[in-house]
């Protein structure tokens, strides 16, 4: 995919940047402290950014502020999508996984769209962030970084919300469910 221009039309920057601050503006307790004009002026001076953005809003995943990092001066956006992204969900972990399935392949894997949108997968810490803002995941569930020692032995990891509680799993990498997709993140 790098051979795609990864830049959005004016139109399309316009209608993009008129639905993140309707939903920033609506998601108040997302973001708390943090003002529009502020990520407005980041979004605009990092147009690849909102190409990244647009591929989150357009596969399902809703994409908001969650937070503002000081040290390096970015704002931190989640796919904040009651339930996992449904343009990305049907998806094994990585590419490995998807090319040790002999029969009925995904069409794609989590780690690879991910890198293809210019996003990175939520981690398990970032995924129990994002479930302090709301109820996320109740019907579906999402992959998350995975540490190399488990995904070394064919493992990875996915999370999920369920009788308000947020849980941790484990499946085979090659593994895929169509309620099963993955959540990104982006820093601007």
């Amino acid at each position: 995919m790098n051979n795609i221009k990864k830049e959005l039309s004016s139109e399309q920057r316009e209608e993009l940047l008129s639905v993140l601050k309707a939903r920033f503006e609506k998601n108040k307790n997302r973001h708390q402290g943090l003002e529009w004009t502020n990520v407005l002026a980041k979004l605009e001076a990092n147009p690849e950014k909102l190409w990244s953005l647009d591929e989150m809003e357009i596969s399902g995943g809703e994409p908001d502020v969650v937070g503002y990092d000081p040290k390096t001066d970015e704002y931190i956006f989640y796919d904040c999508a009651a339930e996992s992204p449904k343009g990305r969900r049907s998806v094994c972990y990585d590419h490995e996984a998807l090319e040790s399935r002999k029969e009925h392949k995904p069409e794609n894997s989590a780690v690879e769209m991910a890198a293809d949108m210019g996003i990175a997968l939520l981690t398990e810490e970032q995924y129990r962030q994002l479930q302090q803002l709301g109820n996320f995941d109740l019907k579906t569930s999402s992959w998350v970084q995975t540490p190399a020692e488990i995904r070394k032995r064919g493992g990875a990891l996915f999370c999920d919300r369920r009788y308000d509680t947020v849980f941790l799993y484990h499946n085979g990498a090659e593994s895929y469910y169509a309620a099963r997709g993955f959540r990104g993140s982006l820093r601007v």
